[in-house]
């Protein structure tokens, strides 16, 4: 049973907190306002406090600090007379999650007290998987305690350790980069550099100068010499992240550096010795690229020395109660804004959608909804589009086997909502689609002439014979 201590110098507010709180269920504890509150919060095991600002033997505001400094975890809500609004905004400011106006609404107090507790539950539960995995730092930007998560977390501390090579794996926004960091961050080069590169966001040229340094002359341009990412990581750990974007001429130069621990800077003969950790990760599949000929089987191979599989989030539906929390919690404080409530449908719907864009795309939807939301309760009519239809859709349940269903066109149906899914999760990229639909290039070539579907690649609509053309996503003929 959860405890909540009431503080008020007021006798029939005190009585009446108690009656309604009670009758929800709860323990509760008072104080008069009198100075034993103090060791009320640092004595008694107390899930949250409702406390008025202005008491004439203790401030307020002070028992918030105090709460705070003790137990931060525990939620506050401060009870304020309409004349100090002001000093109610400085108590939010202080960690209190709410305020109520005197004379107050007894149906939004009880939302407020079952929010504020919940919002506890969640704080507690993954400080508890933190503790479990004796994880401080390292994993305090990682979300979550589902099986598949714990896992992850179980690998992580095992290889830290080591100075092995890792090869993370998983879809476009799973959090590759959290779990590369979380890995520098338990080995013992934590006290040094961990040097992070996008091997897709640079052309070769460039790519190769940034890795691995240039001598002055080498280009032009060149007029210094300059130290490349793997002597900037020198006894720390680089990160290569897409590495299956690299070109065969960087594929070459990454295997000699795993096998040689040197490296050879642009237009330079010096070979240079390096001592860093190599953590890369893909979101492709490299056998499947090996197999078309734009991976080179050696360099897989000194890559995956230790494989990481970051689970997709519609692989871990459990954890997203957890995250959207985090992700209000987190933007709602950095704008400047009280944090904002969820509806029960609205839960619900984030928790059903199938998020192709993974933890990115569900933490891009929260920063909106703390951005642009006016309301601090959030309902359906917030949600994008896309999440409300998919809801819409999982709500009809399967076809029903009525006079005139056909299997086939169903079937053909579904097909295509997968692709046409596919594609927005890759792009448009053909290759990657394959990879998400596992199936070959070459079937999923036959998939889009026979379903008439034309993918999109970076803004622009593709046809099978290469020649771009301008049109909106997804179109069907």
């Amino acid at each position: 049973m959860n405890t909540i201590l009431v503080v008020d110098d007021e006798r029939s507010i005190v009585e009446l907190l108690t009656v309604i709180l009670k009758k929800e269920g709860y323990n509760v504890l008072t104080n008069p306002g009198a100075p034993g509150v103090y060791e009320d919060i640092d004595q008694k095991d107390i899930d949250l406090l409702i406390c008025d600002i202005k008491m004439p033997q203790v401030d307020g505001m002070e028992v918030l600090r105090r709460l705070k400094e003790k137990k931060p975890t525990v939620p506050a809500i401060m009870i304020t007379a309409f004349a100090s609004v002001k000093q109610a905004v400085e108590a939010l400011r202080l960690g209190a999650m709410d305020y109520l106006t005197k004379p107050f609404d007894i149906e939004e107090l009880k939302v407020l007290v079952a929010n504020g507790l919940e919002h506890r539950r969640l704080l507690e539960e993954n400080r508890l998987l933190k503790q479990t995995f004796r994880d401080e730092v390292s994993f305090e930007n990682m979300i979550g305690k589902s099986r598949v998560m714990r896992e992850v977390y179980n690998l992580i501390e095992k290889v830290a350790s080591t100075d092995s090579t890792v090869l993370i794996t998983g879809e476009s926004g799973t959090g590759k980069e959290l779990a590369a960091r979380a890995i520098h961050a338990n080995s013992r080069r934590k006290e040094r550099a961990f040097v992070s590169i996008n091997c897709a966001a640079l052309p070769e040229n460039l790519l190769e100068s940034e890795l691995f340094g240039h001598v002055k002359g080498s280009f032009t341009g060149a007029v210094t010499d300059k130290k490349g990412m793997f002597e900037t990581a020198q006894a720390g750990t680089i990160f290569l992240d897409e590495v299956g974007e690299t070109s065969p001429w960087t594929q070459v130069k990454l295997f000699r550096v795993l096998q040689e621990r040197t490296i050879r800077r642009v237009g330079g003969n010096e070979e240079i010795p390096v001592d860093v950790r190599i953590i890369a990760a893909t979101n492709q599949n490299l056998r499947r690229r090996i197999e078309e000929g734009k991976f080179r089987e050696e360099l897989f191979y000194r890559l995956n020395v230790i494989s990481v599989d970051m689970p997709a989030l519609r692989k871990r539906t459990e954890d997203i109660p957890l995250l959207i929390q985090h992700f209000l919690q987190k933007h709602c404080t950095k704008m400047g804004r009280k944090l904002k409530r969820l509806t029960p449908d609205v839960v619900s719907a984030l928790v059903n959608y199938p998020w192709p864009g993974n933890v990115r795309e569900l933490e891009n939807v929260i920063e909106r909804i703390c951005a642009v939301e006016e309301r601090e309760t959030i309902s359906m009519e917030s949600l994008p589009s896309d999440i409300v239809n998919a809801g819409a859709v999982q709500a009809g349940g399967p076809p029903s086997l009525a006079p005139g269903f056909n299997l086939e066109t169903h079937l053909d149906q579904v097909a295509k909502a997968y692709i046409q899914e596919a594609g927005g999760a890759a792009a448009g990229n053909m290759r990657r689609m394959a990879d998400l639909l596992g199936v070959s290039y070459r079937s999923l070539r036959y998939l889009i002439k026979k379903y008439q579907i034309r993918p999109v690649r970076g803004g622009e609509q593709v046809d099978l014979g290469g020649v771009a053309k301008p049109r909106p996503p997804y179109p069907t003929r």
